[in-house]
């Protein structure tokens, strides 16, 4: 890897030790991963999309670092939310100060919070809904189905979003997963604005069939034929961006591939890194040390494995800038 790129010379300078000689050594094990011809999944926890991920994230995934995302139902849709909405966000520094009548004020305007940044809901939220439920209607009417990312994907291909874009369009991670048909994850996508949307025009009988969105278990299907496709050679690395059903959905293929499908031989993980700040306990399936998921058949002895115990937002920019060699 190079060192003598500004931002690569730095962090190899200063992070020497720790959580930050952690985020090199993580770093570097991605690099070799990728060079000895592995692949690399990315699991997105959090509000990582409204943090603007995309800025390091779509360039990751041009550059082919990228060959697999899971991400909860909030980062699929909040890249887009971003991407045709950015000029009526509101920034809130002072988010720690805000009492119960400040938070009703925002709700009145209508501008949703995430810690600091509010996402206005008709700009954005009912903006992308009016585009995507066109596809919803159409794919129902005709008998069709497809997965939330795929109607996301249809959405963006169909340019209908484009007079709305208010960002530059390489920094949405969404924009370039879709150029590339990069195969995404969400499970437990109903948990998302765009489900709760949906969820809503299935109860007024505006779509008939349900299922005409693909559900989780359908998902776990295809990430399997996924996995057992992809994991020859230097196999899947797993790079894990915050906790929660994005991280634990996705890991949990090569058990259920062994122990309940009962196939022989079947590569565990070949990396493994995540990012998150949540503390070890009992419990604790995000604050769980890496070595735990070896019981599980998930990760083996030998899987190199890394755990930073830091700000995602604050971590994850400038460890992809080192793997793209900035």
């Amino acid at each position: 890897m190079t060192t003598s790129s500004p931002i690569s010379a730095f962090l190899r300078h200063h992070y020497r030790h720790f959580n930050a000689a952690t985020l090199i050594d993580a770093t570097d094990g991605y690099v070799r991963h990728l060079d000895a011809g592995g692949k690399m999944m990315i699991t997105l926890a959090g509000a990582m999309s409204t943090a603007e991920l995309g800025l390091s994230l779509a360039e990751m995934i041009r550059q082919g670092k990228v060959q697999a995302i899971t991400c909860t139902g909030a980062n699929l849709e909040e890249d887009i939310f971003n991407l045709v909405a950015h000029d009526y966000y509101e920034r809130v520094p002072h988010y720690r100060d805000l009492t119960a009548h400040d938070e009703k004020a925002l709700l009145d305007r209508h501008m949703n919070r995430v810690t600091d940044t509010c996402i206005p809901e008709m700009e954005a939220m009912r903006r992308l809904e009016g585009a995507v439920l066109e596809e919803w209607l159409a794919a129902d009417q005709a008998g069709e189905r497809y997965f939330p990312h795929e109607f996301f994907y249809r959405v963006l291909r169909s340019g209908k979003l484009t007079q709305f874009y208010q960002i530059d369009p390489k920094n949405s991670w969404m924009l370039a997963a879709c150029e590339k048909n990069l195969p995404i994850w969400v499970p437990g996508w109903e948990d998302s604005t765009l489900g709760n949307m949906y969820s809503g025009h299935c109860i007024t009988k505006d779509i008939t069939n349900v299922h005409t969105v693909r559900t989780g278990i359908e998902y776990m299907m295809t990430l399997a034929e996924w996995y057992l496709a992809n994991a020859t050679g230097q196999g899947i690395g797993f790079f894990q961006i915050g906790g929660g059903i994005a991280g634990d959905f996705p890991i949990c293929v090569v058990p259920m591939l062994h122990q309940d499908l009962q196939r022989e031989d079947i590569p565990v993980w070949a990396y493994f890194c995540q990012i998150s700040d949540s503390t070890t306990s009992y419990g604790s399936y995000s604050g769980a040390v890496p070595n735990e998921k070896i019981t599980w058949g998930k990760l083996g002895i030998d899987t190199p494995k890394y755990i930073v115990e830091s700000d995602a937002s604050i971590v994850v920019p400038l460890m992809f800038a080192m793997i793209l060699g900035q």
